[in-house]
């Protein structure tokens, strides 16, 4: 069981996406806005330090680029799945306090979801589109798309008129919502992608100029996916919240090389969304949060009787959550959007 110590340390309308930065040789986190509103960055602490912008928001996924010093990239102007025609990837560079830079890197209609992976010494950025067009609401004619570029290292040369050019390597993905970073044994990054046909995993190349790989975990629909060793026994399980914004959490084992169905949440928890997945006191996590109903945040571990819920928080509906160890705690950042505030929880054993 956990001791958890909560401190809300600030307030912003629709907090939604938060990332860890590493700027002027300190570690900090961002938390953005789903809607035209701030994004800022915070200490560790959980003071808020800058400004970065006061809109147009829609940011769905932030990501560092690696090596530098407090540049990244950010989804904009992903309003819902009803309103993110207009999508794009930007490059967010500091020039000074309260003044970041940011430029097209590339119009990206319906980017839900990108990272930047690693493998044989070069970053790729791999996209998940949850969507190709829309016409009305709640039109799903169109399913979406992963898309992937090798990144340069020097990103100062993209803007509106000079943008990265992405590559589709899978299409018709249904409600292509979920990523995850996956760590590699090797070193390399892979993602754990979600969507109504299943869960994949996708690799970058081993190789400059090699080709992208991708794995077919399960076809169940999942709405997002963490890839874990939560039970211990030195094989990963596959945890997965379900359907689309789903109300069922699943976690499956692997048995003769493939995943299957070990373990169904008795409790339905409305609209799943939040979703987190590594050690947390030393004992293996993994953090859900949903954002209807009772809102509740949730760490699952396994212990004596199986896997076990404890129950975090309540009431606050958070969109995503984050992790990190600060003088020896580990502290969960929830972007609670139903309530819009950014929460610090401590957790001690």
């Amino acid at each position: 069981m956990f001791n958890v110590n909560k401190k809300v340390i600030g307030e912003l309308e629709k907090c939604y996406s938060l990332a860890m930065l590493h700027y002027q040789g300190k570690d900090h986190f961002l938390c953005a806005a789903e809607k035209v509103n701030n994004c800022y960055l915070i200490s560790l602490e959980g003071e808020i330090e800058e400004t970065v912008w006061e809109g147009p928001g829609g940011v769905m996924t932030m990501v560092q680029v690696p090596g530098t010093d407090g540049q990244f990239l950010a989804t904009r102007k992903f309003y819902s799945p009803n309103d993110s025609k207009e999508a794009s990837i930007v490059v967010v560079t500091p020039k000074g306090k309260n003044d970041w830079e940011v430029r097209t890197l590339c119009d990206l209609p319906f980017v839900h979801r990108f990272d930047i992976l690693q493998a044989g010494g070069k970053n790729y950025i791999l996209a998940c589109a949850l969507k190709s067009d829309h016409e009305y609401k709640e039109d799903w004619r169109f399913p979406g798309k992963l898309f992937v570029a090798e990144l340069p290292v020097d990103l100062s040369a993209f803007n509106d008129d000079n943008q990265l050019q992405l590559t589709p390597i899978k299409d018709n993905m249904l409600k292509n919502h979920g990523y995850y970073r996956h760590y590699e044994a090797d070193g390399s990054t892979s993602g754990i992608v979600s969507f109504d046909g299943g869960v994949l995993q996708v690799f970058p190349p081993q190789a400059a100029g090699g080709s992208w790989r991708i794995e077919e975990l399960i076809t169940d629909a999942a709405s997002d996916a963490v890839l874990m060793d939560l039970n211990g026994d030195g094989e990963e399980e596959l945890c997965a919240i379900a359907p689309f914004h789903g109300d069922t959490v699943n976690i499956y084992e692997k048995k003769n090389g493939k995943f299957e169905l070990a373990y169904t949440h008795p409790e339905k928890l409305e609209f799943l969304h939040a979703i987190f997945g590594g050690d947390i006191c030393g004992k293996p996590t993994w953090i859900i949060g949903n954002r209807k109903g009772d809102r509740l945040l949730l760490a699952f571990t396994h212990g004596a009787d199986g896997y076990e819920a404890q129950e975090l928080d309540r009431g606050r509906g958070s969109a995503n959550v984050l992790h990190y160890v600060y003088e020896g705690k580990d502290i969960i950042i929830g972007a609670n959007r139903e309530t819009n505030e950014i929460a610090r929880y401590e957790l001690t054993e």
